[in-house]
C-alpha cells in the first residue's frame, strides 16, 4: 500500500493526514505535542514519529510512503524557508528552511521521501477545494454535502488568532512569485468598518485598520476590553468575572449561543467588517466559492447563521451592482482539519 502525507505545523501543536493510492483520507491525527518553543530539532523528531506511527497503525511501514508535504504559518519562501513566522520564535526560526529538516529528519530514518511545502492559509484554501470538487474522499465532512465536479475556484478565510487566507484558481491552490500569496489578514478596511474609534487602533503588523484588526480572536480581544469599560455594559457578567480579557473574549462563543447581547454585538461587527473584507477580496478574483473557516465555524448554528446574514448583508449593501448576485457564502466542511487536509493534497 502507498500512502502520501500532509503535516500542518502551528506554534504549539501540530496534526498530520494520511491519504491512500485512492485519494482516501484514512487518518487525521489528533493535535499533538511539538512545544517550537523548543526549537527546530524537537518539533521535527515529533513530526517525524507521528507520520511514522500513523502509518504504522494503519499495517504500513515508512516505505509505504510516497511523499510528504508540511504546512506552516507564513510568511515564508516556496521552498520552506521560515520568514519571522508570529507564532514561530525568531531565535530558533527565522531563516529556517522546515521543509529541508523534515526531509532529513526521514532520511535520519533510513527513509527518502520527498517532502514539499505550502503556507498554512494556502493549505486550507487547499484543502476545502479537494474536498469540496472531490480531489480527495474525506468521511469526516461537516454537514451533509456532495462533491461539486465543476468547482473551478474559491477564496477562503480562517479565523482565528489572526486571520489567514488561501486562493485556488482554476483547480490549482496560487501560491505566488515568492510563496506569500493570500495574507488577507493585512488587507485595509474603511474606517467605517469599525464601531468605535477605538477598534481602528489596533495595530497588525505595520498597519492599522487591517482585517486582522477586525476580525480575529486578537481583535476580539481589543474590542471587548473597552466595551466592558462603556456605561451601557458597566454591570455586564464578564466586569465580575475573573481573568483576562482575552481569557473573557474566549467566553464569547457560549455567551452569544446565549443570547448575551454584548457578544452578539461584537460578532455582528465581526461578520459585518468580514463582508466588506470579502467583497473587495471577490472583486479581485470573482470566486465560484467564498469559504469561512477557523473558530467562527464553532458558533452555535442559529448564531453562525447570523453571522454569516450579517457579513452577507454589508457584501451586498457596498457591491457593485455586477457583483450584488452572491449565492451566499459558505462555512468549511473540513473544520480545523482543512490545513492538514491541503498540506495531504500537495503531497499528492
Amino acid at each position: 500500500m502507498s500512502y502520501f502525507i500532509g503535516v500542518d505545523v502551528g506554534g504549539t501543536t501540530s496534526t498530520v493526514a494520511i491519504g491512500d493510492a485512492h485519494r482516501k483520507i484514512v487518518m487525521v491525527s489528533e493535535q499533538f505535542d511539538t512545544n517550537s518553543a523548543a526549537g527546530p530539532g524537537p518539533l521535527v523528531e515529533a513530526v517525524v514519529e507521528a507520520i511514522l506511527g500513523g502509518v504504522e497503525q494503519l499495517g504500513g511501514t515508512g516505505a509505504d510512503i510516497q511523499s510528504t508535504c508540511i504546512a506552516t504559518p507564513g510568511p515564508a519562501t516556496l521552498d520552506g524557508v521560515l520568514l519571522k513566522t508570529p507564532n514561530l520564535k525568531a531565535e530558533y526560526w527565522d531563516r529556517f528552511n522546515i521543509r529541508l529538516a523534515l526531509e532529513e529528519g526521514l532520511a535520519s530514518r533510513s527513509l527518502s521521501i520527498p517532502v514539499r511545502y505550502i503556507g498554512d492559509g494556502q493549505a486550507a484554501a487547499l484543502g476545502e477545494y479537494s474536498v469540496r470538487s472531490g480531489l480527495l474522499k474525506y468521511d469526516a465532512m461537516r454537514g451533509e454535502w456532495s462533491p461539486d465536479k465543476k468547482l473551478r475556484s474559491l477564496f477562503m478565510v480562517i479565523v482565528g488568532t489572526g486571520l489567514g487566507g488561501g486562493e485556488v484558481r482554476d483547480g490549482q491552490v496560487v501560491r505566488g512569485l515568492e510563496g506569500r500569496a493570500g495574507h488577507a489578514g493585512h488587507l485595509h478596511l474603511p474606517p467605517y468598518a469599525f464601531r468605535y474609534e477605538h477598534d481602528r487602533q489596533l495595530m497588525v503588523g505595520n498597519s492599522l485598520c487591517t482585517v486582522e484588526s477586525a476580525v480575529s480572536l486578537t481583535a476580539l480581544t481589543h474590542q471587548l476590553g473597552y466595551r466592558l469599560e462603556l456605561e451601557e455594559w458597566h454591570e455586564h457578567p464578564l466586569n465580575k468575572q475573573p481573568g483576562t480579557v482575552r481569557d473573557k473574549a474566549k467566553r464569547l462563543r457560549e455567551l452569544a449561543a446565549a443570547g448575551d447581547p454584548l457578544a452578539l454585538e461584537l460578532f455582528d461587527d465581526q461578520a459585518r467588517a468580514l463582508g466588506i473584507a470579502l467583497l473587495d477580496i471577490n472583486y479581485l478574483g470573482d470566486y465560484d466559492q467564498i469559504v469561512i473557516g477557523g473558530g467562527v465555524c464553532d458558533l452555535s448554528a442559529e448564531v453562525r447563521d447570523r453571522y454569516r446574514m450579517h457579513a452577507e448583508a454589508a457584501y451586498r449593501t457596498y457591491a457593485l451592482d455586477g457583483f450584488r448576485n452572491l449565492d451566499h457564502f459558505e462555512f468549511s466542511v473540513c473544520g480545523d482539519a482543512a490545513p492538514v487536509i491541503g498540506a495531504l493534497a500537495s503531497a499528492y
